[in-house]
């Protein structure tokens, strides 16, 4: 939050909140919402926006509960009226018609959340509120129609132009640094002196998104490892007492770990604009740079496997099992099974190679039986691989990977 929103809201709460207290309190939350949709006045919205965020802070379970299903059916479009303005703007095509048919079809609930986000640090706060509504929609999915709409919203609020990419190293703020530690979702970072082995040393990087009106909570980030050659264990990678080379002397860099931060923010795609951009960062601060590669996890391999009849492949080993995977198993919608591959090929990486026993941690265990692979982001070939892969829905792959998974054919 900056300076001078911080100023204008102690103006606003000081001035107004006080006098307004009285009313504000007398009236139900779903009154509230009401008298906010009809509010015309900036110092008016504000507060009544504030009370309903403080209201819904205190809410009980329940009491959210309740609070979605307004928002939900109470401020739902109504399909007659969308209907005729449907039909007025066939009939006459013109701005005003198109007008009333554009209102028509937003439902009541969008403006609500635009004139909360009216609050200085509301942003976050909705952010939080969307968070509540998916874990709720685990069991309600009569809500959906609501989380589309914020969706709808977030998608615009958090567009690549508004984000910011900036470093974050060992002399980042402590609530950052804590807050890495917190949302670091690959690799666990068990210390502070875990996490300064990460950020210190000459050949470690790590950048983040961050939003404005969140300014102290990273979106995602990645940890990048400057390396000669391509790695093919993340426990060296990570290792205490590896020695650190000088960055320039690097040749690859390795995109370990990408951590997402906001729950709230689910299905508001960063990875992609992050990878690019921290590429297009490293090649002009390090322009020996040749390589640009992940070392990541299979998060979904041993649940592939527990699902197919081993028996009826032949395979030689988990490394094949694993090539096997990636490139052929599929969703019924014909996309790859495994999430982490869904996003590096839909970003226009190749799968580059597979390493057995590269993640001896029990999550990498549980995950992949310790199996890892390296996607390959190819400068001259992305946008190929990209349509291809989104386009044909091929796993573009090196031919050691596609030998590998050659290799497990089926019983005859």
């Amino acid at each position: 939050m900056s300076y001078f929103s911080e100023l204008i809201s102690t103006v606003f709460e000081r001035r107004y909140r006080k006098a307004l207290s009285e009313e504000v309190d007398g009236r139900t939350t779903f009154e509230l919402c009401g008298a906010l949709l009809s509010s015309h006045g900036d110092v008016s919205g504000v507060t009544l926006a504030r009370n309903l965020l403080d209201r819904y802070a205190s809410m009980s379970r329940e009491e959210k509960i309740a609070f979605f299903e307004f928002m939900a059916r109470d401020l739902e479009i109504d399909p007659d009226e969308v209907t005729r303005a449907l039909q007025s703007y066939q009939d006459e095509p013109s701005k005003k018609t198109y007008t009333s048919f554009t209102e028509a079809c937003e439902p009541k609930r969008q403006e609500l959340a635009r004139r909360l986000n009216q609050v200085p640090g509301a942003t976050g706060q909705l952010v939080a509120m969307r968070k509540d509504l998916l874990a709720l929609m685990k069991e309600r999915r009569d809500l959906g129609p609501l989380d589309v709409d914020f969706k709808h919203l977030f998608s615009s609020w958090f567009n690549r132009g508004f984000l910011v990419l900036r470093p974050i190293n060992w002399e980042s703020p402590a609530e950052i640094l804590e807050k890495i530690i917190a949302y670091e979702a690959v690799h666990a970072i068990d210390s502070w002196d875990d996490l300064r082995l990460r950020l210190k040393p000459s050949d470690r990087r790590c950048f983040g998104f961050f939003h404005p009106a969140m300014a102290g909570e990273p979106l995602i980030f990645v940890e990048v490892a400057l390396t000669k050659g391509i790695p093919n264990s993340v426990q060296d990678l990570l290792a205490d007492d590896r020695v650190a080379i000088d960055a320039e002397d690097a040749d690859t860099a390795v995109f370990y770990s990408i951590s997402n931060c906001q729950s709230g923010l689910a299905g508001i795609s960063f990875g992609n604009s992050l990878i690019k951009q921290v590429v297009s960062d490293l090649s002009k601060e390090l322009p020996g740079l040749e390589t640009f590669v992940t070392l990541s996890p299979i998060p979904n391999l041993n649940r592939w496997l527990e699902a197919v009849d081993l028996d009826a492949l032949e395979a030689t080993d988990n490394q094949a099992l694993a090539a096997h995977y990636l490139i052929e198993a599929k969703r019924p919608d014909g996309m790859p099974f495994d999430p982490v591959a869904r996003f590096h090929l839909g970003n226009g990486a190749r799968v580059h190679a597979v390493h057995a026993g590269a993640d001896t941690s029990q999550n990498g265990q549980r995950q992949s039986n310790g199996t890892m692979v390296n996607y390959l982001y190819d400068l001259s070939q992305i946008s190929q691989n990209h349509e291809q892969f989104v386009g044909e829905k091929t796993v573009v792959a090196s031919d050691a990977v596609k030998a590998l998974s050659i290799s497990v054919t089926p019983k005859t």
